[in-house]
C-alpha cells in the first residue's frame, strides 16, 4: 500500500501540473494571483493554423563586399595623405578592385610596404604604366571575399532576428537556407506590409557634412566638386504640415556611422507636437561624434538613414554625451518602426524578397476544425474498440489516453512549442501507439490467464514481459524523432516535437497509469475475476 500511495501521488503531481500549464490556453481571464507565480505561456499555434507570412529572403552579399571595399578607398585616401604619399584617384572598380592613380614618380616602394603592413588583404593584381601616370589595381583575397559574405549572411540572420524579437511576434521561426537565404515564418502577424518594411530595411544610417562650396543648381549642370554627390531629402512643413522630397549636395565621406548606437527610442517633439528618435551612441561613438562637433562647428551635418538625408541642422557647438536625434515628418508608427530597426542594428548588405506567402487565419480555422475532427473520429473509434473488445480493461486504456492526450498538449504548453498541423497529426499517430502499448499488454495478461494464473500473477506477469517489449518500440520511435527534429524544416520539426512528447507521455500512461489502476483493484477490491 505504500508502493500504491507514492505512485498514486506521482501521478496526481504530473495531472496537476499538466492541469496548471493547460489553464492558460484554455482561460484567456487569469487572476491577478497566478500571473505572479504560475506559468502564463499559452499553447502557441503555427503557421498554418493561426494565419501568418511566409518569407524567404536573399541577402545579397556583393552588396557587402563592395561596402567594405568603398570603406578601404577611405581608408587608403587618409593614409596615403597622413603618410604625403601623392595620388590622383582612388576608386573601386567591379566588385572588390580598387584603381589607385599615382604619378609616375611616386616611390612605390614605400607605396608596397604601406599596402603590405596596414592593407595585408589587398595584393597588386596588374600595374600600367603611361607617360604621365602608374595605375595600380588592388584585388582582395579571394578569402578575405568568401568571409565578408559568410559574416554579412550570419550577421543578416541576427539583426533579422532582433527586429522580429522587438517587433513583438510570438514563436517566430527564423533560420538560414544555404549560404545567403533566410527563412522566416511569422504565426499571427496581423500587418505583413509593417512586417516586411522592418524586416527588409537596410537602416545604414550616416553623418555626412553638407557641401556648401556649390549650390545646388550649379551641382545639377555638373559643376560637383570632387567627393560630393547629390542626395535626395525630405523636408517636413510645419505650417502645412506636409512632407515634400528635394535635393541637396553632401560630402560623400561618412563621418560616423550607426554601428556604435545604444539605443534608439521615441520622443515627441513638444513645439511641434510631432514624433522624432532620439539616439544614444556607446563610448567610442560618442567620443567621435564629440570630435566630429567639435571640429566643424557652424557647418551643418546631414543625417542620412538608407541614402535619404531626414534633417541636416547647423552644429552650433561640440556635442558631448554622445546623444542625437532624427528629425522628419513621421507618424508614431512609423517613429516606432525606424527605432526598432536602429535598435537592432543596420543590415550588412541589402535583402531580397525571394519567395512571399501570407496564409489567412480563415483558413488556419478550417485546418484547426479538420485536424480536431479527424483526431476526434480516430479518437472515438479507438476508444469503443477497446471497451468492446477488452471490456473493463479497455475502459481502463481509455482513460489513460485521454490523459495521454492532456499530456501532450502540456507539454507543447510548458517547452513553449508550437503545435502545427502536421503536429495534430503526429497526436493522432500517438494516439495509435498508446493503444498499441496496451494491446501489448492486455494480450500477455490474456496468455498467462489461459495458463491459469489468478488475476494479480497475471497483471504482474504481462506487465513485466510487455514492459521491454513496449520500451524496445518507443525508444527507437524516438529516435527517428529526434533526427527528424534535428534535421527536419517547418512541418517536419512540428511533427518530431509532438512526436517525441507523445511516445513519453503514451509510455507513461501504458505501463504507469493504468498498472496503477489494476494495482489498485487488485489491493482494495479484491477482485477474482479480471474483465479483459
Amino acid at each position: 500500500m505504500r508502493n500504491l500511495k507514492l505512485r498514486f501521488l506521482m501521478v496526481l503531481c504530473v495531472v496537476l501540473a499538466s492541469i496548471i500549464y493547460l489553464i492558460p490556453t484554455v482561460s484567456s481571464k487569469l487572476p491577478s494571483w497566478w500571473k505572479g507565480i504560475l506559468p502564463q505561456e499559452r499553447l502557441h499555434l503555427g503557421l498554418d493554423l493561426q494565419g501568418g507570412m511566409h518569407l524567404v529572403l536573399e541577402v545579397q552579399t556583393d552588396e557587402a563586399v563592395k561596402s567594405t571595399a568603398d570603406r578601404l578607398v577611405d581608408e587608403i585616401k587618409d593614409t596615403f595623405r597622413k603618410k604625403a604619399i601623392p595620388f590622383f584617384e582612388v576608386a573601386r572598380r567591379g566588385l572588390s578592385d580598387i584603381i589607385v592613380t599615382f604619378p609616375k614618380d611616386t616611390p612605390f616602394d614605400k607605396v608596397q610596404e604601406i599596402i603590405d603592413n596596414q592593407f595585408p588583404t589587398l595584393k597588386e593584381s596588374h600595374r600600367e604604366i603611361t607617360e604621365s601616370e602608374v595605375k595600380l589595381t588592388l584585388s582582395m583575397d579571394p578569402r578575405e571575399i568568401a568571409h565578408i559574405k559568410k559574416l554579412a549572411a550570419q550577421q543578416a540572420l541576427e539583426t533579422i532576428r532582433n527586429r522580429v524579437d522587438q517587433f513583438g511576434v510570438t514563436e517566430p521561426d527564423i533560420r538560414p537556407q544555404g549560404e545567403d537565404r533566410i527563412l522566416i515564418q511569422l504565426p499571427g502577424i496581423k500587418d505583413p506590409d509593417r512586417a516586411i518594411k522592418i524586416i527588409g530595411k537596410t537602416a545604414r544610417l550616416e553623418f555626412k557634412l553638407v557641401d556648401d562650396r556649390v549650390s545646388l543648381e550649379e551641382a545639377k549642370k555638373g559643376k560637383l566638386p570632387p567627393g560630393s554627390k547629390i542626395y535626395p531629402m525630405k523636408r517636413f512643413d510645419p505650417v502645412t504640415k506636409r512632407t515634400y522630397m528635394t535635393q541637396i549636395v553632401l560630402k560623400d565621406r561618412t563621418l560616423l556611422t550607426g554601428e556604435y548606437i545604444t539605443d534608439a527610442r521615441v520622443r515627441i517633439n513638444p513645439q511641434y507636437n510631432t514624433p522624432y528618435v532620439a539616439l544614444e551612441f556607446d563610448a567610442r561613438g560618442a567620443r567621435i561624434f564629440e570630435r566630429i562637433t567639435g571640429e566643424h562647428v557652424k557647418e551643418r551635418l546631414a543625417i542620412v538613414l538608407d541614402g535619404v538625408v531626414y534633417s541636416a541642422p547647423v552644429i552650433q557647438e561640440r556635442i558631448s554625451g554622445g546623444r542625437a536625434s532624427i528629425t522628419g515628418s513621421f507618424t508614431m508608427e512609423e517613429a516606432r518602426d525606424l527605432a526598432i530597426v536602429l535598435r537592432a542594428g543596420a543590415l550588412p548588405a541589402p535583402v531580397k524578397i525571394l519567395e512571399e506567402r501570407t496564409v489567412g487565419p480563415s483558413l488556419g480555422k478550417d485546418s484547426i476544425r479538420k485536424g480536431m475532427m479527424a483526431m476526434l473520429v480516430g479518437g472515438i473509434i479507438v476508444v469503443v474498440f477497446m471497451a468492446i473488445y477488452y471490456r473493463f480493461s479497455g475502459i481502463v486504456a481509455d482513460v489513460a489516453l485521454l490523459l495521454n492526450i492532456i499530456l501532450i498538449l502540456a507539454g507543447l504548453a510548458a517547452f513553449q512549442a508550437t503545435l502545427t498541423l502536421p503536429g495534430i497529426a503526429g497526436i493522432i499517430l500517438t494516439i495509435g501507439m498508446a493503444v498499441d502499448a496496451n494491446v501489448l499488454i492486455f494480450e500477455r495478461i490474456r496468455e498467462e490467464l489461459r495458463l491459469g494464473k489468478t488475476p494479480r500473477a497475471a497483471i504482474d506477469t504481462g506487465y513485466s514481459r510487455a514492459t521491454l517489449t513496449i520500451l524496445d518500440a518507443n525508444v527507437t520511435t524516438l529516435i527517428a524523432a529526434v533526427v527528424l527534429f534535428q534535421f527536419g524544416t517547418g512541418p517536419v520539426r512540428g511533427f518530431a516535437v509532438t512526436l517525441s512528447i507523445g511516445i513519453i507521455a503514451s509510455m507513461f500512461t501504458a505501463i504507469v497509469v493504468t498498472r496503477l489502476i489494476f494495482d489498485y483493484l487488485m489491493a482494495t477490491r479484491r477482485i477474482r475475476t479480471l474483465s479483459i
